[in-house]
């Protein structure tokens, strides 16, 4: 199951989001939430699925990956992926060593099946909020963050 930012995650990230854009005249319709948004964008990353695939708590997917576009041409994203990094270091949580594979070492088969998003090991706890936020970090996005972070 996943688990959406905690309200702590969510106060740490969420300054680093880029207001809401609103016309001057007012017109148009009102943003999604930054925060459902934002979840969508981890949950993608976590799982690795396409975006059309992501689910409807999280909104339209077109929003979602357009907003996901948008945040990672202004470096908004690596800035909100570095703080998470942070926020599980400061917790304990974090070894690099744990999260960050070089290119070099995960094999896959050929035609798909993705070894680098596979299950974690047994015996975890699921539930925690440590797994769920560790996972987006083995996307191949983030890792490409966590190696600039190194």
């Amino acid at each position: 199951m996943w688990m959406d930012l905690s309200e702590k995650q969510w106060r740490i990230v969420s300054v680093l989001l880029p207001p809401d854009s609103v016309r001057p005249d007012h017109r148009g319709r009102p943003w999604t939430d930054p925060r459902q948004v934002l979840n969508g964008v981890l949950w993608i990353l976590r799982t690795g699925s396409p975006w059309g695939n992501l689910p409807a708590r999280y909104g339209n997917y077109k929003t979602v990956h357009r907003r996901f576009q948008q945040w990672e041409r202004m470096g908004t994203l690596e800035n909100v992926l570095l703080a998470l990094v942070q926020d599980l270091k400061d917790r304990g949580g974090l070894d690099l060593w744990e999260c960050y594979t070089p290119g070099t070492v995960a094999g896959g088969k050929p035609g798909g099946g993705g070894t680098a998003l596979a299950a974690p090991a047994t015996g975890r706890d699921r539930e925690s909020w440590l797994l769920p936020t560790v996972m987006v970090f083995r996307s191949p996005h983030a890792q490409q963050v966590l190696a600039r972070w190194k």
